[in-house]
């Protein structure tokens, strides 16, 4: 894949333009801390003549997510944005936009949730929405996070089921790296236009969508859901790889497994594995390699990955993980039960005997430091759920 030089993009940034690229139509939003630099870089294209969709005020974003899903619905490729509080407000649209089957691409700036009042990062915001009906993707870093926009529009058009790109407040948002942005010309062959079609609103031929219906048609409605999301798996590893290789990307070194929904960095081995999602990934990786180079040392350190957090993983996670010590690190919280990441891996991994030990960590913005990991590595597992402060 032609790309443009690297250039050095804060997330926000590499996202505006990458959006700007896709032949998006309508964008909507209202601002919120850390989402609004995204939404503002796309206002700011669009009133210099340098983007050609159609840029909506919102009155907030409750609002915003209905305006995109009537663009959805009108058979236009729509995007919005939001943060904590914002993701809030617009969970009612969000099961809506999910059971109108619209391809709807949302980014969403993780951070906590009030009270009390927080701004900084942690993954409290998606984890309320996670059983919309969305897909879901978490980037470690800026330029993952580019990529997956692209393949969410992909998934979302082709699955029809929206797409969730979740990127951690401040840490990726704010922060510059290296990215390569795909060209717009090698993107209009891998994602066309959208084509109208008879399942689109048509002032023509009028129609409903969303209309009444009595509980056995809910429950068809609903359960095609939970089966179209659950069998998604094979198409996100199918265009992942597609993506991966007309990129020409190589893989990363120590990277034993990559691909759409997960990633596995680290000896084959290890006997302690990490599992993450987002940007601490980042952390763990650096953590361990120093953890592997340290001499008379026999119990080698790994990190999975989750890359999509809906559909669940389950099949690579039961195939990566047998007998190991597990150590999961969530950043969000589920009050009076294990914390979300946890509950998901403890299902996955019931008939393994793998030995898991449930961190909550960041909450808030709370750094996530190379020697916490390290120290995670010694500390006892008791399956109790440890805070790390």
């Amino acid at each position: 894949m032609p790309k443009s030089s690297a250039q050095l993009l804060n997330a926000s940034e590499a996202i505006a333009l990458t959006i700007n690229r896709l032949n998006v139509g309508v964008v909507s939003a209202y601002p919120i801390t850390p989402q609004t630099k995204i939404v503002e870089r796309l206002a700011a294209l669009q009133a210099e003549g340098q983007g050609k969709f159609e840029f909506v005020r919102a009155e907030s974003e409750f609002a915003a997510a209905s305006i995109v899903l009537g663009a959805a619905a009108a058979g236009i490729r729509a995007y919005t944005a939001t943060s904590s509080q914002g993701l809030l407000m617009m969970l009612e649209v969000l099961y809506n936009i999910a059971g109108l089957r619209l391809p709807v691409v949302i980014t969403c700036a993780n951070r906590s949730i009030s009270a009390p009042l927080n701004i900084w990062n942690d993954h409290s915001d998606v984890m309320a929405a996670r059983d919309a009906g969305w897909l879901l993707f978490f980037a470690e870093n800026n330029q993952e996070a580019v990529d997956q926009h692209v393949l969410a529009y992909k998934l979302a058009e082709k699955l029809n089921i929206p797409a969730m790109v979740n990127v951690d407040g401040f840490i990726l948002t704010h922060m510059s790296e290296a990215v390569k942005l795909p060209e717009p010309a090698w993107l209009k062959k891998f994602l066309p236009a959208v084509k109208t079609s008879a399942n689109h609103l048509n002032p023509a031929k009028p129609e409903t969508l969303g209309y009444l219906v009595g509980p056995k048609d809910f429950y068809k409605f609903r359960r095609q859901l939970d089966l179209d999301l659950s069998a998604a798996a094979k198409l996100i590893n199918q265009e992942y790889k597609n993506y991966q290789r007309l990129s020409g990307a190589k893989p990363t070194a120590n990277t034993l497994i990559n691909n759409g929904l997960v990633e596995y960095y680290g000896p084959a081995k290890a006997q302690t594995v990490f599992v993450a999602m987002g940007s601490v990934v980042g952390t763990i990786k650096t953590a361990i390699d120093e953890y592997n180079r340290r001499p008379l040392k026999f119990n080698q350190a790994a990190v999975l990955k989750i890359k999509t957090f809906r559909p669940w993983p389950t099949a690579e996670l039961q195939s990566l993980l047998n007998n190991q010590r597990v150590i999961v690190i969530n950043k969000a919280i589920s009050a009076g039960s294990l914390p979300p990441l946890s509950s998901e891996i403890a299902a996955a991994l019931s008939a393994s005997k793998v030995k898991l030990q449930h961190v909550v960590a960041g909450l808030g913005g709370q750094d996530i430091t190379i020697d916490h990991i390290l120290k995670l590595i010694k500390t006892k597992n008791d399956n109790k759920v440890l805070y790390l402060e």
